[in-house]
């Protein structure tokens, strides 16, 4: 079978079902990392590499953006998936021109993603020139010259627009968004559109900072801990020693998620095995037990949730008055509060119930966790940004919090975890289409020009205006733009309509094979590698999930000695566009970083003494909620907001379905063909239902279906997904993605973020005969 070459292929054969563990990491953990570490990076080298992973004189890992201790730090400050991070960036296979001279660009996009990703890294920059079947090299200089003589030629700055993936540094970051609005445009879409988007707005809005308001410290502190759509066993693992920790300490822990997960249910501490069966009352078998409690909410339903929860609250509070809800804290730092209440009373039990799909005692339970608790603190991840009502769902958990007071004091508050190292620290630095007019103002003063004050364009209508040919130019620094956006076909057509596609990598992927007429893959060293520059070797920095600003510096030699650092590449870019009429010099902030972080100092408040504070350690950025209590909002107070639950009717036959990641996948990039927390092996096109959904459609566990999304009167389908019975509610489906993102409507999206609803498609399945004729009758 072959799918459209926007589309990994089909690959089903010798894809086993096999029962989950009960438990995250341990030992198996640890023998996928050593054998990863051999075959990617050569043991000793590996080995090396690894202990620089995440410390304060290494460099941070390209994976999860989840914390690590200020300086009390562990000799191994990583996990499986970082190791998978890491081997993947310094394996010692590499891409020449001769691999690109036997591979035409066709026979590439028949090849699987997770074959694209171990041919190596990118060692000099390409070129597809209109009508090629083959990449080829070029030069630099020439490379640069090509794209501004495309940016040149464009009708206005806005029909380019300028991705940025969550890896980036912070000085390229800053660097890059200069250059665009340089240039004319705050046509500035990251993936951050697609990831938290929803969390931003949603805080933003309510508390006035679109950022967490909790620190490693606060986990420590907490009495109960509230994860909601989240899987940290696999995209965020370092996450559960915190979480051990915390449960060993006696802190409570709630899991609400439609899958029961490894990495909630127990956890087997690599680092801690000698001591595991010391641990009285909190054991499971061979790990530590984490969730108290896990509630199966349905997909889509935890605005439901809370709603009932803080109804719960609600309800005790009127039969004791004053002992429940925090009511000085209410008076002196809230807004909203009364409208809350009647707007709650007003809503039915059996409306709650049946959206979250919990019973009544269910979410009691919950409550009664809450109750106990004097310091809660609540974390989510994508799993609650990519619904219809993302931004809603994740103020009912603001109104959860506000109610007791659990937000700005210790062991309380929101903790959005971000799946990307960098993906917080790009917004920060600049990179946004809707920039506030007081940091243009700054970013005025400070370089002398007039930066574009109209919004610009995110990711959904970046590929809505490439699609209606109004956006001309894609450059990408970073990332996987096809395989990473929703309605891949969509999308795929999208690309193809622009005179160039640009993308900087360190690895080849899909989006270099779904091309404008001409198309450039530009390679960019890695955070492993030493960065040298004219004024000598470079650190970069991050900033992670917490607002904490690290240091990070690469200690391999380069994979090449074509490979241009991301900085220099972008400063080398915005000289040969602007030319001589710009105020900056780039290649002098290029040769130093330290000239960058002065500007950055001088622009983002909260960067004072950036070059002698980092060269110092970590430093935490200001955060007025979690420091002060202070609520950056027009009224100057934390807002309780008030939402409606829409009632979603499937029709027989529907289900909903959400996209997931594999245990072996970060992003999109996938490191191998196994989910072992869930008991997949040697695949991916796998569809997650319940035992008893299966029955009644008269299906088999390994059959393969083909899946068909429904939205609006369209329809799009994905064939040959292998059945795979899992303890998820009745009604409900969850697939691998890239490979399920062409189900997901480019129209589909959070209200006021814009993300697409990757977690709400609905779809239905039938038996697969052919999986491609479907394809094909649909298209024809």
């Amino acid at each position: 079978m072959k799918l459209p070459d926007a589309q990994p292929p089909i690959e089903t054969q010798g894809t086993e079902l096999k029962q989950p563990p009960h438990a995250a990491a341990g030992l198996r953990a640890l023998q996928k990392s050593v054998a990863i570490t051999s075959r990617e990076m050569g043991l000793v080298r590996g080995a090396k590499l690894l202990l620089k992973v995440n410390q304060v004189d290494g460099f941070d890992c390209q994976s999860c953006a989840w914390p690590s201790p200020d300086f009390d730090r562990h000799v191994a400050e990583f996990c499986e998936n970082g190791v998978k991070a890491v081997a993947d960036e310094a394996t010692t296979q590499k891409i020449t021109r001769e691999f690109f001279s036997e591979y035409s660009v066709a026979e590439l996009a028949a090849k699987s993603d997770h074959w694209l990703g171990k041919q190596g890294r990118l060692t000099e920059p390409m070129v597809l020139r209109p009508g090629a079947t083959h990449y080829a090299p070029i030069a630099w200089d020439e490379a640069f010259r090509l794209i501004a003589a495309e940016l040149r030629a464009l009708p206005s700055p806005d029909a380019a627009t300028f991705y940025t993936s969550g890896r980036t540094s912070n000085e390229a970051a800053f660097l890059y968004q200069l250059f665009v609005r340089a240039f004319g445009t705050n046509n500035l879409p990251d993936c951050s559109n697609m990831c938290h988007e929803s969390s931003g707005v949603a805080l933003g809005e309510t508390i006035g900072i679109g950022k967490g308001t909790v620190t490693l410290d606060d986990f420590e502190k907490a009495d109960a801990i509230f994860i909601v759509g989240q899987n940290p066993g696999t995209n965020h693992p370092r996450m559960l020693s915190t979480l051990q920790s915390a449960k060993r300490r006696g802190a409570r822990i709630v899991s609400i998620n439609p899958l029961p997960e490894a990495g909630t249910n127990a956890f087997v501490n690599p680092q801690d095995l000698k001591n595991l069966t010391r641990i009285p009352g909190v054991m499971l078998g061979r790990g530590t037990a984490l969730a108290d409690l896990w509630l199966p909410v349905r997909i889509g339903g935890d605005m439901a949730f809370f709603q009932g929860l803080i109804k719960e609250l609600i309800a005790r509070e009127e039969l004791h008055p004053g002992e429940v809800f925090d009511h000085v804290f209410i008076g002196e730092h809230t807004a909203g509060f009364e409208a809350l209440i009647a707007h709650l009373r007003r809503v039915a039990w059996d409306d709650i119930t049946r959206s979250s799909g919990l019973s009544r005692e269910q979410i009691r339970s919950a409550a009664e966790i809450a109750l106990q608790a004097k310091s809660v603190i609540v974390c989510w991840a994508m799993g609650l940004t990519q619904h219809k009502q993302a931004v809603g769902t994740i103020q009912e958990i603001v109104n959860f919090l506000l109610l007791r007071g659990n937000i700005g004091r210790p062991g309380a508050g929101v903790c959005p975890v971000r799946g990307h190292s960098n993906v917080q620290g790009d917004r920060t630095m600049g990179i946004f289409e809707r920039p506030s007019a007081a940091f243009l103002d700054r970013l005025a003063r400070e370089f002398w020009f007039s930066p574009p004050r109209e919004h610009g364009l995110d990711v959904v209508d970046s590929i809505k205006a490439m699609h209606a040919g109004n956006v001309r130019v894609l450059v990408a620094m970073g990332g996987n733009f096809l395989s990473a956006t929703p309605d891949t076909e969509f999308t795929a057509e999208a690309l193809r309509r622009c005179a160039l596609t640009a993308h900087v990598s360190t690895k080849l992927n899909r989006s270099h094979l779904i091309t404008g007429r001409t198309a450039l893959i530009l390679p960019c060293l890695g955070r492993t590698e030493i960065d040298r520059q004219a004024g000598g070797e470079q650190f970069i920095t991050v900033e992670d999930s917490m607002g904490i600003i690290n240091s990070s510096r690469g200690s391999l030699e380069p994979a090449s000695e074509f490979l241009l650092s991301e900085p220099a590449l972008v400063a080398r870019l915005a000289s040969a566009v602007l030319g001589e009429k710009s105020p900056v010099d780039w290649l002098a902030m290029a040769g130093d970083y330290d000239r960058i972080r002065e500007r950055i100092e001088r622009v983002i408040p909260g960067f004072e003494r950036f070059n002698d504070r980092v060269r110092i350690g970590p430093f935490y950025l200001p955060n007025g909620p979690r420091d002060s209590r202070t609520f950056t909002t027009p009224s100057g107070k934390a807002v309780f907001t008030t939402h409606t639950v829409e009632r979603h009717e499937l029709a027989p036959g529907q289900f909903v379905m959400m996209t997931i990641r594999t245990h072996d996948q970060f992003n999109t990039t996938i490191y191998g063909l196994d989910d072992r927390y869930r008991g997949v092996f040697n695949g991916r096109r796998v569809v997650f239902l319940n035992k008893d959904d299966i029955a009644a459609r008269g299906l088999m566990q390994g059959q393969l279906v083909d899946l068909t999304s429904h939205f609006r009167g369209e329809t799009r389908v994905a064939p040959s997904f292998m059945v795979a019975p899992y303890d998820i509610p009745r009604g409900c489906a969850a697939t691998y993605f890239p490979e399920a993102n062409v189900l997901v409507p480019i129209d589909s999206v959070a209200e006021g973020s814009n993300t697409p609803t990757s977690k709400y498609v609905v779809i239905t399945l039938a038996a697969s005969k052919d999986g491609v004729a479907a394809w094909n009758a649909r298209k024809g």
